[in-house]
């Protein structure tokens, strides 16, 4: 059989669900599931049997020493993780500062070992082996491990069944759209390997926790289309995966830990970007709020906030943001001119990120992006991150603090992997679509007359005239007149709070004398693919008139009329 084409490993989950914790967070969940975890469920089904097949270990040798496989999985729904207390073996195993020194040096190597990565095309230099060996060490907890023979006494009694004490645990896992899961490699198993792969994939029986059945198999024909591709220059996602020697390593470890002791996964951290829904040959429209989020993900215990306070939060990060930025502070991150003039260049946004668009969506806010317009000049791209770092610094990255005055603290850090809400997912937001509907409602840039009252006559022109400032505010970022929309008080998509529920959003209009913006929510649909993120309306820059790409496939939630019913 030739090496070259494609083949893949199709992982199919059985009860609907995926429950596995994230590597680095005991209360994430992990999807899509990374490629090194199903090569160690491969290994360990090669180990289970009687007599290890000579023709599967060499088919996992194969395997280990192909370039990252790209990944075709749809979107997932995180359950809500409930905490649950369980007796534990030995509290004393390892030392209680371990998890919190090794976590940091963990995340450095980690970076500086994608920095190399990205600098040499993916490919692993002298440097990046020496960082990679760092980063296997610095994962062994077999020398954290109390030695045998020295546990206290008074910790031995505590090992009887009446005297164990409970620990929290957690066991997170997500729903995906689609239970399938597909791995594609480029090139093809020599010949027989095909086969023997094929047999081990159908004796593999969970994936992740051991609630997680699975059923897996070869596919050499029609492959589905990747949702994530290798990328080593990219900034989106970053998966585990394995590399020349997996197996030898794993074999390794196992004789130290013999399924008993604490064991760490060994693993190559590869970076993937998101593939676009939409084919790279079909013409697409950019307006100019396209660009990178930063994102910054709240805390568990901070994400009660309703979408309502999306203009609060947005304007005590940008405080903040202007706090720790030097004077004077560029005119495309300010917004503003020298004179204090509203600037006309497309600048930075601060756009809070709601839980919306899908069946239990409650609108809540999970964390905020300041999203970095492509059009940004260097010095005013180095100013931000200059700013972003000086607060980092200060709070620290996992202690970042919003003040909201009286309603309180906002408890927040940036977002450096995948993110355990998928709303937090920059790709979920940027994807070209036909199609848009507001997240937040978009500030109108004219009011455009008595929307709820009066007669039908009067409301009829009213909304007639709201329809046209939402046709302003897409060309006012670069976009055509919308094919065809519709605006209503009521949101378009589950999860989105009505119009009528936002605080009054005013702006200084002319003469510096207060305008208030008519709020409405919209859905757009143009003739071709609109590339995200798009904010629309007066409040774009402080989180009103976030939009949400939609697959047109997918119906509209039912609107009964255009009141706050």
């Amino acid at each position: 059989m030739s090496s070259a084409g494609k083949f893949c490993i199709e992982v199919n989950f059985l009860t609907g669900r995926y429950v596995a914790t994230f590597h680095n967070d005991r209360r994430q969940s992990e999807w899509p599931p990374h490629p090194a975890r199903l090569f160690s469920a491969l290994v360990a089904t090669w180990a289970d049997a009687d007599r290890p097949d000579q023709s599967e270990q060499k088919a996992l040798e194969w395997l280990e020493a192909l370039k990252p496989p790209a990944v075709a999985a749809s979107g997932a729904v995180a359950r809500k993780v409930v905490s649950h207390f369980v007796p534990t073996n030995d509290a004393t195993v390892l030392s209680s500062s371990w998890y919190d020194r090794n976590a940091e040096t963990v995340r450095n190597l980690t970076e500086q070992l994608r920095e190399e990565l990205a600098s040499s095309h993916g490919e692993f230099t002298k440097k990046a082996d020496r960082i990679q060996k760092k980063l296997d060490k610095t994962r062994d907890v077999e020398n954290q491990v109390t030695p045998t023979g020295t546990t206290p006494t008074l910790k031995a009694v505590q090992m009887f069944p009446d005297r164990r004490v409970k620990q929290e645990r957690f066991f997170p896992s997500v729903t995906p759209d689609e239970a399938r899961v597909t791995y594609l490699w480029d090139g093809s198993p020599p010949d027989g390997l095909g086969e023997v792969l094929n047999g081990m994939l159908g004796r593999v029986v969970r994936l992740g926790h051991s609630s997680s059945l699975v059923s897996c198999r070869l596919v050499q024909e029609n492959p589905p289309a990747p949702s994530l591709v290798p990328d080593s220059t990219g900034n989106g996602v970053s998966l585990r995966n394995v590399r020349r020697g997996q197996l030898k390593e794993l074999k390794r470890q196992y004789a130290r830990h013999e399924g008993v002791s604490p064991r760490s996964l060994p693993y190559v951290d590869v970076r993937y970007r998101a593939v676009a829904d939409t084919s790279p040959s079909e013409p697409q429209y950019e307006p100019d709020t396209i660009g990178d989020w930063i994102v910054f993900e709240f805390s568990r215990d901070c994400r009660a906030l309703p979408s309502t306070r999306a203009v609060e939060i947005a304007a005590a990060t940008r405080s903040a943001v202007f706090h720790y930025a030097e004077d004077p502070i560029p005119e495309e991150i300010s917004g503003h001119r020298s004179d204090g003039t509203p600037t006309s260049l497309p600048h930075v946004a601060f756009v809070p990120i709601p839980y919306v668009g899908y069946e239990h969506a409650d609108g809540r806010l999970l964390g905020i992006a300041i999203s970095v317009p492509n059009v940004l000049s260097d010095a005013s791209r180095q100013a931000l991150f200059r700013a972003i770092g000086s607060w980092e610094r200060e709070a620290s990255p996992e202690l970042m603090k919003l003040v909201l005055g009286s309603k309180g603290v906002v408890r927040m850090s940036r977002l450096r992997g995948p993110a355990s809400a998928i709303s937090l997912r920059p790709g979920v937001w940027h994807r070209p679509s036909h199609r848009w509907t507001s997240a937040t409602p978009i500030a109108l840039p004219k009011h455009p007359g008595q929307l709820g009252r009066g007669n039908a006559a009067v409301r009829a022109k009213a909304w007639k005239a709201a329809e046209d400032a939402v046709k302003k505010a897409c060309t006012h970022v670069g976009l055509p007149e919308p094919l065809s929309l519709e605006v209503s008080f009521n949101s378009f998509i589950s999860g989105a709070r009505p119009a009528t529920r936002f605080p009054v959003f005013t702006q200084n209009g002319r003469g510096g004398k207060e305008v208030r913006r008519q709020l409405v929510h919209a859905s757009v649909t143009f003739d071709r693919p609109v590339s995200g993120p798009l904010m629309l309306g007066t409040g774009r820059f402080l989180g009103l008139g976030l939009m949400r790409p939609v697959k047109m496939s997918e119906a509209d939630n039912p609107v009964a009329d255009r009141s706050d019913g």
